[in-house]
């Protein structure tokens, strides 16, 4: 069966909450599946960047797309998200006194959607903010703009407040996690009260209710060919969401080894720029129009023909300029002004001489 799978098991006699080892475990089984997915991106578009380049490209809003699907797909056919549905969890809405409806029934329309914005919407924007703020830092620290701009002191009052924001954030969660530990609360996690649901255990009925769903939803035969390419496309999300459960219950802990590996991908990176031997001179200049560029004396440099101000390499290159004049030649050009090597803003080395 699909939804259900064979992880699961009926719930203990003792109570439907589950354990907060429960609860985070399940939280963090989505977060360990983008950054392998994202590495696996990475490979390909290296690769081959002319074929699987968008991708990688477009990662985070193909990687929303697909992860709407998945937990659409699971909070109507088991009222519960993916990751909650593999640890055998369900959501029901919040202060209803009277018996938990089967998973099968679903969630009011209202819980539904609030469930599915919060589950997929929040993660989206948060990953975009977290991206946002890294750029920015990195524009201030290769800023061109006059220190005294009102840009500049925005995004910089920006930049001062977003640790406390995201500390406020973390903080907020968990409060709730050990509110709930102790007893204080119905949620482990403030997007569950947001939603107006809470988690608790699957039972033998759910289980046995959503096979007898799965065998009924198998067996039935359609005429119309809508209903035909319907069922077809039921069929294949089915078959998407089942291997996805059956693939996670073996690979759990290979998809944590590698959120782990690749954690540190950014101090591997700046271990294997310091390594990076020195680029040799192009060969290829004195037959570029380009080569006018250079200028006679060392010092002067090759863009604004005056003495170097804060002067910096271009790892690709090896050709040193003014910052400003390289910083803002790469970002609108993505090359050597030089050579025409491709280069990064990333690419550019700055340069200390004993006096400074």
């Amino acid at each position: 069966m699909a939804e259900v799978g064979a992880h699961l098991t009926a719930a203990p006699a003792g109570g439907d909450r589950p354990s907060v080892f429960e609860a985070v475990a399940q939280d963090s089984l989505m977060a360990a599946v983008k950054p392998a997915l994202q590495h696996l991106v990475k490979v390909l578009a290296e690769s081959n960047p002319a074929r699987y380049g968008f991708l990688w490209h477009w990662f985070d809003e193909i990687y929303v797309l697909l992860d709407l699907l998945l937990q659409q797909h699971y909070l109507a056919r088991c009222s519960a998200s993916f990751s909650e549905n593999f640890y055998s969890l369900k959501r029901i809405p919040m202060g209803d006194g009277r018996q938990p409806p089967l998973a099968t029934a679903g969630l009011p329309k209202r819980q539904h959607w609030k469930s599915l914005l919060l589950l997929v919407l929040v993660p989206y924007l948060k990953g975009k903010l977290e991206k946002l703020v890294s750029s920015l830092r990195e524009e201030d620290e290769y800023s061109i703009h006059p220190p005294s701009s009102s840009w500049k002191r925005f995004y910089r009052a920006f930049l001062a407040a977003y640790p406390y924001v995201n500390m406020t954030w973390e903080g907020w969660f968990l409060i709730q996690q050990l509110c709930y530990i102790l007893g204080k609360a119905e949620h482990h996690s403030p997007m569950l009260k947001l939603a107006g649901v809470r988690l608790v255990r699957l039972t033998a009925e759910d289980i046995q209710a959503l096979e007898k769903k799965w065998a009924e939803t198998t067996s039935i035969q359609t005429h119309s060919f809508s209903s035909r390419v319907q069922s077809a496309l039921k069929k294949a999300l089915g078959s998407v969401a089942f291997s996805l459960s059956t693939g996670l219950s073996i690979s759990v802990f290979f998809l944590q080894f590698l959120d782990w590996w690749y954690s540190s991908e950014n101090q591997e990176t700046i271990k294997s720029l310091t390594a990076l031997p020195t680029p040799p001179p192009p060969v290829h200049l004195e037959q570029e129009p380009s080569s006018a560029l250079l200028p006679s004396l060392k010092t002067v440099c090759p863009l604004c023909r005056r003495v170097r101000v804060n002067a910096t390499a271009l790892a690709t290159s090896g050709f040193v300029f003014c910052y400003r004049c390289a910083y803002s030649h790469v970002k609108a050009h993505q090359r050597c002004p030089v050579t025409g090597y491709a280069t990064e803003l990333q690419h550019l080395v700055k340069l200390y001489s004993p006096e400074s």
